[in-house]
């Protein structure tokens, strides 16, 4: 496909009668893109993450999901729900069944899915989560990272062509932010287009291989992570720190002016690399 699989024109939306929380906000995002959608609390990153999904209407401008304007008709959201899954900041607000597989299933028998087919592809997709054996647990003794999960396999069994998740680190630590990475790695390699939100720079700029950062309710960039978040007045303006490896890298460049021709370093090998360097040019200029 040429066109974006997702797209938002010119899009704005407010709740009643407050001041506009999105305003003439436009987005492209084409299939099997990793996208980190950030900005500072109060941006309008979960109100955009609902109207892609067509749980709100904007107030002017379109979404289009494989180049279709996405409607608000009944017949037409559930197809929409299908195609593009949404996992909720606090799981809590979306799991609601006594039991993980029940909530899980609640989707595909909801569609006309016989018990058989549903039980079938509940078990696929938790033994794909590697929480298979939650399975009968009642939803409400989960962890919170337990809970994140679940919401994600009871979206991933209708297979949705784009997957939303708003602030999926939050409340999470290292080691569950660390699994959280090698689940949304494995559901790239599967073809799905993965859009979160986050104001956590060091964790979009890890994960995403594109961003798109809004600023006080307007979209202020968006492209790739290197060249996006090196943007040290699109940080300031956004109210972003900017990623620890880039700050580092930052500081290496400044020793050592040749890096300026070197690509920013994506991850800590790259970063080391380019420290040693720096660390060679200050003992010549010794």
């Amino acid at each position: 496909m040429d066109g974006p699989i997702i797209s938002a024109e010119n899009v704005c939306f407010s709740y009643g009668s407050q001041r506009a929380v999105l305003d003439d906000v436009s987005l492209r995002v084409q299939a099997g893109r990793r996208v980190a959608l950030l900005g500072a609390n109060g941006a309008g990153k979960s109100t955009l993450l609902l109207l892609l999904n067509g749980t709100l209407a904007p107030a002017s401008g379109k979404i289009r999901i494989n180049g279709r304007v996405v409607s608000r008709k009944s017949s037409e959201l559930a197809q929409l729900h299908r195609e593009v899954g949404i996992v909720l900041q606090d799981p809590d607000d979306q799991l609601f069944a006594p039991t993980v597989e029940q909530d899980v299933a609640f989707g595909l028998l909801n569609l006309g899915s016989s018990e058989g087919h549903a039980r079938a592809t509940v078990k696929k997709i938790l033994d794909a989560l590697r929480i298979s054996g939650l399975a009968r647990r009642p939803v409400h003794e989960l962890s919170l990272g337990e809970k994140k999960r679940v919401a994600l396999a009871g979206v991933l069994v209708l297979e949705p062509k784009v997957i939303l998740l708003d602030e999926p680190n939050a409340g999470l630590d290292h080691d569950g932010t660390t699994a959280l990475l090698d689940l949304l790695e494995e559901l790239y390699k599967g073809c799905s287009t993965v859009i979160i939100t986050t104001h956590d720079t060091d964790f979009a700029y890890q994960w995403a291989n594109e961003v798109a950062v809004l600023a006080s309710g307007r979209m202020a960039a968006q492209g790739e992570a290197t060249a996006v978040l090196a943007q040290v007045d699109l940080s300031r303006r956004a109210r972003l720190r900017l990623p620890w490896i880039i700050e580092m890298a930052m500081q290496c460049r400044a020793i050592c002016p040749k890096l300026n021709d070197a690509p920013m370093p994506r991850d800590r090998d790259e970063l080391f690399q380019q420290m040693r360097i720096a660390m060679h040019a200050s003992e010549q200029i010794r």
